[in-house]
């Protein structure tokens, strides 16, 4: 039983055909910033059920933990129904089947379509082919939305703004799809920013374009220790194995960066490290107990921000 004041009031917006959500372009800033109001509701009343009936497929076509949980979760909390695979192996995909072919047949079953590729713009070839709105949880090393606001939403809460602040993105910042669309997103707030990478795993030169043509200011550099200590935000990535076409490849930059704690003794005080995890080296053990570590908290927020999503798609304000 829920109380009249435990359940977040909602109407159903039916003069607006609910779109998908590809890219992070896809939402305006007004829409991102609703999207976080939104889920800071949801944090405080997290059980709901007025998308009962719904029923909302999860297409994982590649291994996934905190995204695919924490959209089910979120699809359950709101009350309606999951149905979907975690990988790709017992569909018709192994028989050959197209993903335009495995979108029309799903899209019939089902109110909302999430899913994750390891191809870039497969979520862009969905949504073409779905009569429902198509979620992107991830396609290649293109695009990760929902990843971004949840980022955003950590960034909102450690901070207490999006606007003004210094990010350094640090890593595999060619096959990271987070950075991508966090470049994107953040570049909406007056942001600066910092990209450490080596020149095997520099930011996308398209990426580079765009901040130019909004003299937006960043800074490049190959040394981890440059800007530890003049930023707001440390971004960390893992170098991607599953990405690169050569191991030989991997194995040179695997290991490029580390952070341990020691190096965080000249860090500014408000400072908060985030990571899309799964970390593999770049983040030691020891960092996970010092103030400035932030990002198991910041996974924790991603159900409220999926929920938020799926209903704002779904047509609900």
């Amino acid at each position: 039983m829920y109380s009249p004041d435990a359940i977040i009031k909602v109407q159903l917006n039916i003069n607006t055909m609910p779109k998908s959500l590809i890219s992070i372009q896809d939402f305006t800033k007004d829409e991102i910033l609703h999207i976080l109001d939104v889920a800071k509701e949801f944090e405080k009343n997290r059980e709901q059920n007025f998308l009962q009936g719904k029923v909302i497929a999860c297409l994982f076509f590649e291994p996934s933990t905190r995204t695919r949980l924490s959209f089910e979760t979120a699809v359950n909390r709101l009350g309606a129904r999951v149905i979907g695979f975690p990988d790709s192996r017992n569909t018709s995909v192994s028989k050959g089947e197209t993903l335009e072919d495995t979108i029309r047949i799903v899209s019939n079953y089902v109110d909302m379509i999430v899913m994750r590729h390891p191809t870039s713009g497969a979520a862009e070839i969905a949504a073409k082919n779905a009569s429902v709105p198509v979620i992107n949880a991830g396609d290649g090393a293109n695009q990760h939305p929902t990843q971004t606001i949840l980022d955003m939403f950590a960034i909102q809460k450690t901070q207490g703004r999006l606007d003004d602040l210094t990010i350094n993105m640090v890593g595999d910042l060619k096959y990271g799809r987070t950075v991508h669309s966090l470049t994107e997103a953040m570049s909406l707030f007056r942001t600066h920013f910092i990209y450490t990478a080596p020149k095997e795993l520099e930011m996308p030169q398209e990426y580079i374009n765009m901040l130019k043509e909004k003299n937006i200011p960043f800074e490049q550099t190959a040394r981890l220790e440059d800007h530890l200590n003049d930023c707001d935000i440390l971004y960390m990535t893992r170098v991607q194995q599953e990405r690169f076409p050569d191991k030989e490849d991997y194995e040179k930059v695997k290991d490029v960066y580390r952070l341990t704690a020691s190096m965080l003794a000249g860090v500014k005080s408000n400072m908060k490290i985030l990571h899309p995890l799964p970390r593999i080296n770049e983040i030691a053990k020891d960092v996970d107990e010092t103030p400035y570590a932030y990002y198991f908290k910041q996974a924790g927020g991603g159900m409220y921000i999926r929920m938020a999503i799926i209903s704002y798609l779904l047509g609900y304000k």
